[in-house]
């Protein structure tokens, strides 16, 4: 019998905002030269912040099934809800203000200006900086009634047995297919080395906006937006029987994106007045006048 969700509830959507998660990779991975929190701190339960961390991962281990994320597919790849300019798209993306956030009084939008003007400031060609600056725009999922679980999180291959290196792996215990014998085995439905092009990630915004701009982006790019929130591979190297030696060349790209993704936050909000120009022109080399969500 099909599970019914209801996307409204606080049990569904246990994180204060989705920046919650952000700031929990935070946690896991610092800075490079900053001290890793210890084992036992990250653990802590009896924080009550973290809780909500722990009840997200909870819902997101127990239902992002195989079957789930086929239906997902099915529902979402239609792109048959909008039709937008990407800026307007980055401005609908923009209506999930942040009120949350501790260290940082920033909306989406100037977020990722942050994102995009540190890789621009270090030099990186243009479709570099373009990735940084529309790698979330895949989170007006939320504004299509997706749970928090179904649309931020560290994603994770389905299909074969979920790796004990990613984040809460004792409650994949309540995911029906670790119970089943055609996913619960190391490789699953897959061959080793099969690349992971054709391998079935968790649902959630870095698929979807994947799956936006694949015709458009250089194969770089896509491989930092499809798998930016890989952290069980590209921090952990959990899966490398799956992937072959393109993943592992492109892999190379995704780590250099990473520290822009994590670190580049700053309380000074960019100007964008100044920068739209800028943007605007980026997005009209490399993407279509309006694209479908």
């Amino acid at each position: 019998m099909k599970e019914i969700f209801d996307n409204t509830s606080p049990e569904m959507n246990p994180l204060h905002s989705l920046e919650q998660w952000d700031e929990d990779v935070l946690d896991r991975y610092p800075e490079p030269g900053q001290p890793a929190k210890a084992k036992e701190e990250f653990r802590n339960y009896d924080n009550p912040q973290r809780d909500t961390v722990r009840e997200f991962y909870r819902l997101n281990h127990k239902y992002q099934t195989f079957d789930f994320v086929m239906e997902k597919r099915k529902e979402f790849l239609q792109f048959n809800r909008k039709e937008m300019p990407v800026w307007n798209a980055m401005e609908f993306l923009n209506t999930l203000v942040d009120d949350s956030d501790p260290d940082i009084d920033l909306d989406q939008l100037q977020h990722l200006l942050q994102t995009g003007e540190a890789i621009r400031h270090d030099g990186h060609p243009d479709w570099f900086v373009l990735t940084g600056f529309i790698h979330d725009m895949g989170k007006v999922l939320c504004l299509f009634g997706e749970p928090q679980w179904a649309v931020v999180g560290d994603t994770f291959p389905v299909g074969c047995k979920h790796s004990d290196k990613i984040v809460y792996p004792e409650f994949f215990d309540d995911n029906p297919d670790s119970k089943d014998e055609r996913y619960n085995t190391k490789l699953g439905i897959y061959e080793e080395g099969c690349g992971l092009r054709n391998v079935h990630m968790s649902w959630g915004h870095d698929e979807y906006l994947y799956q936006i701009t694949k015709d458009y982006l250089p194969e770089p790019a896509l491989y930092m937006i499809r798998y930016h929130s890989f952290y069980a591979q590209h921090r952990e190297h959990s899966y490398e029987h799956l992937m072959d030696d393109h993943d592992r060349e492109m892999f190379e790209w995704v780590k250099k994106f990473n520290p822009y993704d994590l670190y580049s936050k700053s309380p000074k909000p960019p100007v964008l007045a100044e920068l739209k120009p800028y943007y605007e022109d980026l997005i009209a080399k490399y993407l279509p006048k309006t694209i479908k969500l």
